[in-house]
């Protein structure tokens, strides 16, 4: 064989670089260290090898091309560099830093890409004409490119306050179509308005629309703020209309920008329907209250009626009542909307007495009831499950002249379903509402599909959702949550899968409560992989995982016999504060012992036990036989049905959070 050059030495070593592991210094974290007999292999090499090759002019170049043979080993490619670094006199060029960040990011080590693109900038920021994106974008063929690499680049600009240059590199990401995030975008805004150009804020948010990015609400909060400092109402009213339209819902920032902007300038009527409006943090709208009167401003009515009816849903009643006194001793007129709100904060805290109180005092002051007054009332009797007084009470507007609404009858419909009258929900579909010319709104829909996916009746639930998109109506998530839960639980399961990518086609982003019917699904159908990268996306679009995910994947887990994993996911959720019940530790202790691994299912015992998660004295030794879905159903009912109520919670969830009033879980 030919003598091998310096490089060729270290090419035909690569090898080792495979194995490598990182020594304890490592100056990165991103990722676990290296181990130790492959850390002593790069070692070795630098110290016998290298020499040579760093003896000559050509190392740098050598090294990149080194750097590009490792891309396939991020772990070594980064060790490489470092050991290269430490040679007395020798500087990377460009290109072995830009070459690292693309093999380090294609290896998903992301914080030691960001860390070197920011070592990179810091070394050549003083160098005129430098332009950052042009040489990554080069080296980006090194492997198989993951754009996001760009958006760490503009973070980092955007983080070392080089604004001009993170705008130059905005435009060439938008002219190569490789967007930075959002958030990315929002730093950058924020940063601009603080210093003082906001005028070039509000310039690169038009940018940011044109590339085809969409704000979020942070991204038009920070818009909003900086054009009601100028003064310019107008502006700044219009994108908070653009931002509902969009589907935002604006927060309390976004109303504390207006309202402050309105009221330094003396348009406090302007501040009021803006106040009124606002729905998120009642504390800020009791902080606003006070502002406002303190200011001589006289509140109305429906601002009072805004404030107490906020009160009442957030279930803050002992508030709300405090209230309602004030403004009975403040000698302001109620009228009957205040009225009917008090009583439906009652009647959804479970204080009926209370509630039957206010209407006493209701006829004393002769109120006629209205439409809103008798869906109160029905809504307040079908969440206590009296059916046949609830009907009394529709015949009774009827008499009175009044028409049900869609309201109305979704409230019976799904009182129905919940006392086990199926056939009376589905009828009043089609012999009531219908009959009646009553629309059928999303939510009459997303009532009886869930109502009937919960009795097991899948197939009618997807024929009316067929019915449902057929006249125009668009699902959302809360129907397409409930109906692919349905069809997993009727081991529909390619049915369920289509279903979830046709919400995606729609462009319905999956939320937390989706992911977890998903990953509940593919684990009760076996399918593990599937699940943990359900469970991984959720993770990448930055959801918390909650106990009802967290109880999905244990148990899902444990009865694919992947013991380990579900152990891993039970300590995980631990670390989180998250406490499973002591049924779902218990099933994992009796699948441990099940698959014969004794001394681990004692050892997670005992743990358990000192973390008060299960009793000592319980006999953990029950056959697994009970928890078993092959069984008879009706011998395993009460077992499994624990183990369904996750999935049931999230469906409950899901309609509190699109329903509210709706039903009583």
């Amino acid at each position: 064989m030919k003598n091998q050059t310096p490089i060729e030495v270290v090419l035909t070593k690569q090898c080792c670089f495979f194995c490598a592991k990182s020594v304890a210094e490592h100056p990165f974290v991103s990722k676990p260290s290296f181990d130790d007999t492959v850390s002593e292999s790069v070692r070795s090499f630098s110290q016998r090898d290298a020499p040579h090759m760093f003896d000559s002019a050509l190392a740098p170049i050598w090294v990149s091309k080194v750097l590009v043979k490792l891309n396939g080993d991020p772990k070594s490619a980064l060790k490489f560099f470092q050991l290269a670094k430490a040679r007395v006199g020798f500087s990377h060029t460009t290109e072995s830093y830009c070459i690292l960040a693309h093999i380090l990011f294609c290896g998903m080590f992301y914080l030691d890409a960001k860390n070197v693109i920011k070592e990179w900038i810091l070394l050549r920021r003083e160098i005129p004409g430098c332009d950052w994106f042009d040489m990554l974008w080069l080296t980006r063929n090194v492997c198989q490119t993951r754009f996001g690499v760009f958006d760490a680049l503009f973070g980092v600009l955007v983080e070392l306050g080089m604004l001009e240059e993170a705008s130059q590199c905005f435009w060439k990401m938008k002219k190569f179509r490789v967007l930075p995030k959002v958030r990315s975008c929002n730093e950058l805004l924020h940063r601009l308005s603080k210093s003082g150009k906001g005028k070039l804020s509000l310039s690169f948010f038009k940018d940011m629309v044109g590339a085809g990015l969409s704000p979020s609400v942070f991204t038009y909060n920070i818009v909003i703020g900086y054009l009601t400092k100028e003064g310019d109402l107008e502006t700044a009213r219009n994108y908070f209309e653009q931002m509902k339209q969009n589907g935002l819902m604006p927060d309390v920032v976004t109303y504390n920008c207006l309202i402050d902007g309105y009221g330094k300038v003396g348009l406090l009527a302007e501040a009021i329907i803006i106040f009124e409006e606002m729905k998120g943090d009642l504390n800020e709208a009791f902080k606003l209250a006070s502002e406002m009167l303190q200011a001589g401003l006289n509140l109305n009515i429906v601002t009072y009626t805004t404030l107490l009816d906020g009160l009442c849903e957030d279930g803050r009643m002992k508030e709300a009542e405090e209230l309602f006194r004030a403004l009975l001793k403040a000698g302001v007129a109620l009228n009957q909307q205040i009225y009917t709100s008090l009583v439906h904060g009652y009647i959804k805290a479970k204080m009926m007495e209370n509630a039957m109180d206010i209407l006493e005092e209701m006829n004393k002051k002769s109120f006629k009831p209205d439409l809103l007054l008798y869906g109160t009332k029905i809504w307040g009797l079908c969440s206590q499950n009296r059916i046949q007084e609830s009907e009394a009470m529709i015949r009774e507007m009827m008499d009175r002249g009044l028409t049900a609404n869609s309201y109305v009858y979704t409230t019976l419909m799904d009182a129905y379903f919940k006392v086990g009258k199926t056939t009376e929900a589905v009828n009043l579909l089609q012999e009531e509402m219908q009959e009646l010319g009553i629309e059928t709104t999303v939510v009459t829909y997303g009532v009886l599909i869930d109502g009937l996916c919960k009795k097991g009746l899948v197939q009618q639930a997807v024929s009316y959702f067929d019915q449902m998109t057929s006249t125009g109506l668009q699902p959302n998530i809360m129907i397409f949550t409930a109906l692919i839960d349905g069809l997993y639980k009727n081991d529909c399961v390619e049915a369920a899968n289509r279903l979830f990518n046709e919400m995606l086609d729609k462009g319905i982003s999956p939320d937390k409560l989706i992911f977890t019917a998903l990953i509940d699904g593919n684990l009760k159908h076996g399918n593990p992989e599937e699940a943990l990268s359900l469970r991984n996306r959720m993770v990448e679009m930055g959801m918390e995982l909650d106990l009802h995910a967290y109880t999905s994947l244990v148990w899902g887990f444990s009865h694919c016999g992947q013991v380990q994993r579900a152990k891993s996911l039970l300590y995980e959720m631990l670390g989180k504060g998250i406490i499973p019940d002591q049924v779902l530790c218990i099933y994992l202790l009796r699948k441990y012992y099940e698959l014969g691994d004794i001394n681990e299912a004692q050892e997670l015992h005992n743990d358990m036990m000192m973390r008060g998660l299960v009793a000592g004295t319980m006999d953990i030794t029950v056959p697994l036989h009970l928890f078993s879905h092959d069984v008879n159903p009706a011998a395993s009912e009460s077992c499994i049905s624990v183990f369904m109520f996750s999935c049931d919670m999230i469906i409950k969830s899901t309609i509190r959070r699109c329903f509210p009033g709706l039903k009583k879980f």
